[in-house]
């Protein structure tokens, strides 16, 4: 473009041109890093069994992810690592929201890294049931841990299918042993179902409690209380002491009221302070001696056994449904049946059989 003002007539004046457009990206900005090479079933495999974290973790992605191509990829991944699971102990904390049970597994942990073990902890976090969010706060609650290099800390959002997790921190656990990890926490949220399924996965079952919050009574639930083999009372420090000592007298008393465990053992209750790491050996101690007894008696085997029977069951009535669930034949027909018995046309109970009849039908034509 030409600038009258740049004329002769016009010394010491002088319009440059302007500045050409800009590129919208930023010319400073990195290029975008290249995407992960995608490992095979043996490539993982070996990482796996060499102790490397960063394999480790992308096959736990592997084993949570519901595409059907890296569900195949991770079930060959966990085949090929089973030979090597099977040595670690596995055991499950729960306790009621509030009870401090990521500030005791802080603890817990470094006591069992400080006798030369390797730890991987795996939380079943909760999620939202709107969104599948999950919070995944465990590795900000347990600061000193997380820094650890023997320490493997993964939590799991449920996404509003307690079973499906369940099974997948099962799956877990094989890849973490197969990885050398010879400790396995399982946290779960405290509330619920999910107590049984962590009592599925583990050896040890252990119930954290609190004292002095009026609450020792209605914390006291038959269900849970059968499936602990230790109870401890948390914050037993300062003025708390008395009142932890009394919660856990309480406890004992009802002990006596249930029936006998499969295992014999008969479950301990013990006081300590997480936060300020107090009896945090007596309550290793215990957990050692419920080793030595179920080793020594046979049962250690017996349950692990019963485990894995139990989860095949689960993982075919798991298998049935999605298949039952994702047939569109079925789906249609559900949705036929479901205007009708909301209608007052249909019970439920002949709806139920005349879509289950119809599923089995279309299996037999096949």
């Amino acid at each position: 473009m030409h600038h009258p003002e740049n004329d002769n007539q016009y010394k010491g004046l002088q319009v440059n041109s302007g500045v050409g457009s800009q590129p919208i990206v930023n010319p400073y900005r990195r290029a975008h890093r290249a995407r992960r090479r995608e490992l095979s079933a043996a490539e993982f495999v070996e990482g796996i069994l060499k102790g490397d974290v960063s394999v480790l973790g992308r096959a736990v992605t592997l084993v949570e992810s519901t595409t059907e191509k890296d569900q195949a990829l991770a079930q060959e991944v966990i085949e090929k690592c089973l030979p090597y699971s099977g040595n670690s102990r596995r055991i499950g904390i729960t306790g009621v929201p509030g009870a401090g049970k990521s500030t005791s597994i802080d603890v817990f942990g470094l006591h069992v890294l400080r006798q030369g073990h390797k730890l991987a902890v795996l939380a079943i976090d909760p999620s939202s049931e709107r969104t599948k969010g999950s919070i995944l706060g465990d590795k900000t609650r347990m600061e000193k841990l997380s820094q650890q290099k023997d320490a493997f800390i993964r939590p799991s959002p449920s996404a509003g299918s307690l079973g499906g997790v369940a099974r997948k921190t099962r799956e877990t656990i094989v890849l973490c042993e197969a990885a050398g990890y010879d400790t396995i926490f399982v946290e779960t949220v405290g509330v619920g179902q999910s107590e049984t399924a962590v009592h599925s996965m583990v050896d040890f079952f252990l119930l954290i409690q609190l004292a002095g919050t009026g609450d020792e009574l209605q914390g006291i639930k038959r269900g849970i209380m059968e499936m602990a083999d230790g109870i401890v009372i948390n914050k037993a420090d300062g003025d708390n002491v008395e009142r932890a000592k009394l919660a856990a007298a309480q406890f004992r008393n009802a002990l006596f009221l249930f029936p006998p465990s499969p295992s014999k053992w008969k479950p301990e209750v013990l006081t300590y302070s997480g936060y300020f790491e107090l009896g945090i050996d007596l309550v290793w101690d215990m957990i050692d001696r419920y080793f030595d007894y179920v080793k020594k008696t046979g049962y250690f085997e017996r349950k692990r056994n019963e485990q894995a029977k139990y989860w095949m069951m689960e993982t075919i009535n798991e298998q049935l449904r999605n298949h039952f669930y994702h047939t569109p034949e079925v789906r249609a027909l559900l949705e036929q049946k479901e205007l009708r018995v909301l209608n007052n046309e249909q019970s439920s109970f002949t709806a139920a059989k005349d879509v289950l009849d119809f599923y089995f039908r279309s299996l037999r034509s096949e």
